[in-house]
C-alpha cells in the first residue's frame, strides 16, 4: 500500500508504507536507531527546523495525566544550515525518504529555507508548519513562498483545529498535500511545581476529534492527500483514519515515546506485511504483528503466500 506524494512537473517521492513518525517525535532521524525497521517506514518527518536557531523551552515543560501529556519544548534547533551540515551523511544512508518539517515563521525565512532545501538532494520534501493563529492570509503568503523555489513535494501542517479557508488557501498556494493536523494547544498546573503549563496535548482522547476534523476535511478537499495525524495509539487507530475518514497516511506522535514498536506494527499492517499463523505452528513460534523480518531472524517456515492477520484472528494453536 505505497502512496506517491507531489504532482504537475514535481519531483514526487513514492512512501512505501503509509506510515511515518509526526515532526517532534523521531529527532532528526537519529532517534530509536535500533528499534525500527527503517525500510518499513513511509519516510521519516525530522524535529521541527527554523531557518534561525530556536533556543529550548525554560521551566516546567511537562505535565502528565491519564489521558495524555501537555509538552512545551519551544521547538529548539540549531538553525537549518547547521542541522543539514550536521545531519546530511545520516539521510543519505537511510532506508527512508526524509521529510523536512520547517517552522513556517515568516515569508522572507521560509523562502530562504526552500531555496536551500531544493540544493539538498538528500530531503525529499517538505513539510510546512503553519501557527496555531495563522489566518487564510497568512497560510497563502507562508505556502507561497515555500513552492517559490521548491521542485520537491510540499505537505503543509494544518492547526488544530483548522478553518477550512486556511486548507483551502494552502492547497491553491501549492501544496501537495495536508498535515491534519499539529497537536492541540492546552494548558495545565503541574502538580510538582505547582506551575501552569501550556503546550501541545498529545493522548489517545485525541482520536475522536481529530477523526472527525480529518473526515471533513477529506469530503470538503476530495482531490487533495489527507495525512492524518494525532491520538493514534493503536493498529486500529490508524487503519480507522485511512479506512473511515478518507486518509491516505498516517503520522504516529507520542504513543511512539511509550511503545516504540507501535510504528512498525502500524507499518506492517497497513502494509499488508503481517503474517497470519500457520495452523501447525508452535505457541512460541508467532506473536502478533508478527512480520516477514522477524520470521526470517527465527527461521519459520512463512512464505509469500501468507495473508494479512485481521482484527478477529485468534492466537490458536
Amino acid at each position: 500500500m505505497d502512496i506517491t506524494i507531489g504532482r504537475g512537473n514535481k519531483e514526487p517521492i513514492t512512501l512505501k508504507t503509509p506510515v511515518m513518525p509526526a515532526a517532534g517525535t523521531f529527532g532528526y532521524g537519529d532517534a530509536f536507531p535500533k528499534l525500527f525497521d527503517m525500510d518499513k517506514v513511509g519516510a521519516v518527518v525530522t524535529r521541527p527546523v527554523g531557518w534561525h536557531k530556536f533556543d529550548p523551552a525554560s521551566g516546567t515543560r511537562l505535565v502528565q495525566r491519564s489521558g495524555g501529556v501537555i509538552l512545551h519544548t519551544g521547538l529548539p534547533n540549531p538553525g537549518l544550515t547547521k542541522v543539514i551540515r550536521d545531519h546530511q551523511s545520516l539521510w543519505e544512508m537511510l532506508e527512508a525518504p526524509v521529510i523536512l518539517h520547517l517552522i513556517g515563521t515568516s515569508e522572507l525565512d521560509v523562502e530562504k529555507a526552500c531555496l536551500q532545501i531544493s540544493l539538498t538532494t538528500c530531503i525529499r520534501a517538505v513539510e510546512l508548519g503553519l501557527k496555531d493563529d495563522a489566518s487564510w492570509q497568512d497560510a497563502a503568503a507562508l505556502v507561497r513562498a515555500a513552492a517559490k523555489h521548491l521542485e520537491k513535494p510540499l505537505l503543509v501542517r494544518l492547526p488544530f483545529p483548522a478553518h477550512e479557508d486556511v486548507a483551502r488557501a494552502a492547497v491553491d498556494n501549492g501544496a501537495d498535500a495536508l498535515v491534519a493536523f499539529a497537536p492541540p494547544r492546552g494548558a495545565d498546573r503541574n502538580p510538582v511545581s505547582g506551575k501552569v503549563v501550556p503546550g501541545r496535548v498529545y493522548g489517545p482522547l485525541l482520536k475522536p476529534m481529530v477523526m472527525h476534523a480529518v473526515g471533513n476535511l477529506t469530503r470538503r478537499f476530495p482531490n487533495v492527500q489527507v495525512i492524518a495525524s494525532g491520538g493514534i495509539h493503536s493498529v486500529d487507530d490508524a487503519r480507522d483514519y485511512i479506512l473511515h475518514a478518507g486518509a491516505v497516511a498516517v503520522q504516529l506522535d507520542a504513543a511512539i515515546w511509550a511503545n516504540p514498536n507501535l510504528l512498525n506494527l502500524v507499518s506492517r499492517d497497513l502494509a499488508g506485511l503481517i503474517l497470519t499463523r500457520p495452523k501447525d505452528a508452535l505457541s512460541d513460534e508467532w506473536f502478533p504483528g508478527i512480520g516477514e523480518t522477524d520470521a526470517k531472524k527465527l527461521g519459520l517456515p512463512f512464505n509469500n503466500n501468507r495473508t494479512r492477520a485481521t482484527k478477529t484472528e485468534k492466537d490458536t494453536p
